[in-house]
């Protein structure tokens, strides 16, 4: 009764507070945030100054006064304070819509969390969102809210297998009957791969590159594999000579980047092989027909899909629109109160 009473006046909300990116679902009207986890904050007052896309732009280029963090790493909050403003200012955001009643930021929600987190740090997450204002607030491993949102038989008496690789951590998981059957969570994805950017650039060329620029750098020539073309692409490292302590620019081909994500992209398809040993035979055999799945913004990595399908001989696909998986299975069980009882963390 009192569900139906706020469900009237407040909106329900479904979140995959991931550590590049935050995404913030609304029943009934679909995916309406999009937005780095990144918080620009007032050093002295505390004072939120910008979230999302405007904070990620200060990253590195603000004063003393003022800092730029990310308070979410490896996919768990490393502020909890920040991380509960972050929130807040969702949820005021998306109540503040216009609407046929006034609405109150007191949702039920659903958030999507890493599956190798500890019970602590899941209360945590449950902290933030109540302490933000949520009425309820319930939680669920990132793979199975990924396997909801791409439509896969998560409650059929088959194995399905997704691997989501978001940007704190890779979320391996055999589904079947509801359940997480075999799983593994490695602290490795994109964060990793910006970092190895970083890295390569400092050992071959002795040059210091940002945090951002690493980044930019993987979404323009980030590759696994070799593929036509590639010659024609290039681009530019940018940052600081560590000898002379000036700007100095290298061009790069895809090749070196290739080269630079080896180690951690392998680590991920070991991860794999690991879990698919784990593996119960009768479900095997229903990822050698059925294949994985892959999900999150590191699956866009250039040939990423085709690499593991030659390492694993398995077939592997990327879902289209993968960054949005998790946020539109949290969306779904909203919808369905069996299917969440039957699937959220407990």
């Amino acid at each position: 009764m009192l569900n139906q009473f706020w469900s009237r006046f407040s909106y329900d909300i479904g979140i995959d507070l991931g550590t590049a990116n935050t995404l913030v679902y609304v029943k009934g009207k679909g995916i309406l945030v999009r937005e780095p986890t990144v918080v620009a904050i007032h050093k002295k007052t505390k004072d939120i100054l910008a979230v999302g896309s405007e904070a990620k732009r200060m990253i590195g280029k603000t004063p003393a006064s003022i800092t730029a963090i990310r308070p979410l790493r490896d996919g768990v909050i490393s502020d909890f304070t920040v991380t509960q403003k972050m929130l807040e200012y969702y949820l005021k955001l998306v109540h503040e819509m216009p609407s046929q009643f006034p609405k109150l930021p007191r949702p039920r929600v659903v958030l999507g969390v890493p599956q190798g987190v500890t019970s602590v740090e899941r209360k945590a997450v449950v902290d933030a969102a109540r302490s933000a204002g949520a009425r309820e607030a319930f939680l669920l491993d990132e793979p199975m809210a990924a396997a909801i949102g791409i439509g896969l038989p998560v409650l059929e008496a088959q194995g399905t297998m997704i691997v989501d690789m978001g940007g704190g951590t890779s979320e391996i998981a055999v589904i079947s009957l509801g359940g997480i059957v075999v799983n593994k969570s490695l602290r490795v994805a994109g964060d990793e791969l910006d970092q190895e950017i970083v890295d390569y650039a400092k050992n071959k060329y002795n040059l210091l590159l940002g945090e951002r620029t690493a980044e930019e750098i993987k979404f323009s020539i980030g590759n696994v594999i070799e593929y036509e073309g590639e010659a024609a692409h290039k681009a530019l490292f940018r940052g600081r000579d560590l000898k002379s302590g000036l700007p100095r620019s290298i061009e790069i081909s895809p090749a070196e980047i290739r080269e630079a994500l080896k180690v951690p992209v392998y680590s991920i398809i070991d991860a794999i092989k690991d879990a698919i040993e784990e593996t119960p035979a009768e479900l095997v055999s229903d990822i050698l027909k059925n294949g994985i799945t892959l999900a999150g913004g590191t699956s866009l990595l250039r040939g990423m899909d085709k690499l593991m399908s030659h390492e694993l001989k398995v077939p592997v696909k990327v879902v289209p629109d993968p960054m949005t998986c998790v946020v539109r299975g949290c969306g779904i069980v909203l919808d369905d109160r069996d299917l969440l009882n039957k699937v959220r963390i407990r």
